[in-house]
């Protein structure tokens, strides 16, 4: 299992991380504008507030430097002026919808989220299930938040949307929903994912508020695209290859280049809705005119937080990268359609980008040549795979009757970090050996190589009596934001793994078995 170290020229020092993103300056920008909005609307402020509150990678990947939880500290800057309520889309629910960074249910993620919310001091006012329909599993999580005393309320499809406006601002439209108590002077509506519901809570809100005679108004907060960089800034483009399922593409705000001849750059479901959501808002209010365009409604000013832009713009691009190899995989698994798979090719071509720029696909794909030619006759699948370290160096790691490559590459990875020599095995062939033959008798498992959970499970259990392993699992906190790829669809317990020590994972289109069902 020798695994591969190259140095590029100059690259024997540690290389320190170029930061496009100044976190502090955003985070005053940010706050200062919502509560600037706020005010604009009597002291009641319903926010959309979209993307991701806590663990936004996708953004701390393409403007290096920025906090992924910085949306979190926003609210922890805002809570005595905020309440918070969480939307979820039954339908997201009832098809078991996952977070791909975190490979958890959406509905999981509401759960984890509200804990992490506390765990920060900050409390939520609602639950609110959007687009109920008595849904079986639905109704299972409604209970059980109901249990553990957390407000649910339903909100069931609003009557006339999208063509009929004096149906949908009627009490048989918004008005069917119950309304939820607040009372702070902002209320931040949020949820996990695109499609939550967010925007019909927020005007449906706001219409009982108008009846209850409270003069409140709506605003928008999402980091992608960023109205102020250029339509076709990688870090814009990133966010069309990040929503490729949802056919997202960026386009300049007609409304708002009509009304103030100032380009701005928006996403074409924002301008698509602009116009009914506009009516919607003038018949609520009675006439009264909030916005221009649908960039006035946003408060995002991440834009203002770049420092760098060369930097920012070649992180985008690595981005860009990865998501394609993302949509290569869903498609192989089903997951999406062959329109989703055309748009990300069309993206990179877009930007003359090519998959071997991606520094570690080379390594992986030669690793797995190297695992083919030491098996003798060539049977079974080859697969390969390749990290870059902080310091610029390549490490790979191929597949083994002992090893999944995933497994071999971070115990190789780990060993370089630490410098321990080559031949001083981490784990016992014995001890791999004896887990495989558990596996083959407890569960009847015909591949019995460990993955990468299960050998960092053995690597946990042996470092309590060999101060090697000891030193070796000190590492893995290193490989954290680590680039990494395999040749092959990851293994549920290879992919939990890397998921876990924080590795940013790309993969090529192929299946690591000819099974059907991989346990």
């Amino acid at each position: 299992m020798r695994g591969e170290t190259r140095f590029p020229p100059g690259s024997k020092k540690i290389m320190t991380k170029k930061i496009a993103f100044d976190n502090e300056k955003y985070l005053k920008e940010q706050t200062r504008a919502i509560l600037k909005r706020v005010k604009r609307f009597n002291n009641k402020l319903y926010l959309e507030f979209g993307g991701k509150i806590i663990f936004d990678y996708h953004a701390s990947r393409i403007l290096p430097g920025f906090d992924p939880n910085v949306k979190m500290h926003l609210l922890q800057e805002l809570k005595d002026k905020a309440d918070i309520i969480l939307c979820i889309y039954a339908g997201d629910i009832e098809r078991k919808k996952v977070r791909a960074d975190f490979g958890i249910t959406y509905d999981v993620d509401t759960l984890k989220l509200i804990d992490d919310l506390r765990e920060r001091g900050i409390d939520i006012a609602a639950v609110v299930i959007t687009r109920f329909d008595n849904q079986p599993a639905t109704k299972i999580f409604k209970s059980k938040l109901e249990r553990r005393n957390i407000k649910v309320y339903t909100h069931r499809f609003t009557k006339g949307y999208p063509q009929d406006v004096d149906l949908i601002v009627s009490d048989k439209g918004y008005g069917a929903n119950s309304y939820i108590k607040t009372k702070k002077p902002l209320v931040v509506v949020t949820g996990p994912g695109p499609g939550s519901g967010k925007l019909a809570t927020c005007l449906s809100q706001l219409y009982h508020e108008y009846k209850r005679g409270v003069n409140a108004g709506f605003a928008k907060f999402e980091t992608f695209p960023i109205w102020n960089l250029p339509l076709k800034h990688p870090a814009n483009v990133a966010y069309e290859a990040a929503t490729a399922d949802l056919k997202d593409f960026n386009l300049v705000d007609p409304f708002h280049l009509k009304a103030y001849k100032k380009t701005a750059i928006n996403y074409n479901r924002d301008v698509d809705a602009f116009p009914l959501l506009k009516r919607i808002l003038e018949r609520i209010t009675g006439g009264k005119s909030f916005y221009k365009s649908p960039t006035d409604m946003g408060v995002n000013r991440a834009g203002f937080g770049i420092i760098n832009d060369k930097v920012a713009r070649q992180a985008a691009k690595e981005e860009i990268i990865r998501r394609y190899f993302r949509s290569l995989c869903e498609y192989a698994m089903g997951v999406v359609d062959k329109e989703t798979l055309n748009r990300s090719k069309f993206i990179m071509k877009e930007l003359g980008l090519r998959p071997e720029q991606r520094r570690v696909v080379k390594p992986a794909r030669k690793a797995a040549v190297g695992a083919r030619k030491k098996k003798k006759g060539n049977e079974g699948i080859f697969c390969g795979a390749a990290i870059e370290l902080k310091d610029g160096s390549v490490v790979t790691g191929k597949n083994s009757s002992l090893m999944h490559a995933a497994s071999s590459l971070v115990l190789n990875a780990i060993k370089g970090l630490a410098k321990i020599p080559d031949e001083i095995h981490l784990l016992s062939p014995l001890t791999i050996e004896s887990i495989g033959k558990l596996k083959k008798n407890i569960s009847g498992a015909k591949n019995v190589s460990l993955d990468l959970e299960e050998a960092l499970t053995a690597l946990s259990i042996s470092a309590a009596n060999n101060p090697t392993a000891q030193l070796a699992m000190k590492k893995l906190q290193e490989l954290k934001g680590c680039e990494a790829h395999i040749t092959h669809i990851p293994t549920p317990g290879d992919e939990a793994g890397l998921r876990q020590l924080g590795v940013n994972l790309t993969s090529d289109p192929n299946f690591s078995t000819k099974a059907l069902f991989v346990a």
